[in-house]
């Protein structure tokens, strides 16, 4: 697999992810990104509820190290049963 990527690292990176809006979906995307990403800074994180309200995004902006980190991020997200994508 190539490792080429037109970002230079070390970058601000904005991961959203979404999810039903009836869970803490905020937190647990934070605690799944901080895993990869453990200094995530305050007020990087904001969430906006659907137009119907069901659902729910979540982007937390992160200081990216490399393309494997946030390969991995958006892998733990992707797999999690209450996300439904992660962009």
């Amino acid at each position: 697999m190539s490792e080429e990527t037109l970002l230079e690292f070390p970058c601000r990176f904005p991961i959203k992810a979404m999810g039903k809006a009836n869970l803490e979906l905020d937190l647990l995307v934070i605690e799944i990104v901080r895993r990869h990403a453990p200094d995530i800074s305050e007020g990087a994180v904001t969430t906006r509820p659907s137009k119907g309200g069901n659902y729910i995004a979540v982007t937390v902006i992160v200081e990216a190290t490399s393309k494997p980190q946030l390969d991995a991020i958006y892998q733990e997200l992707s797999d999690h049963p209450h996300i439904l994508m992660a962009l």
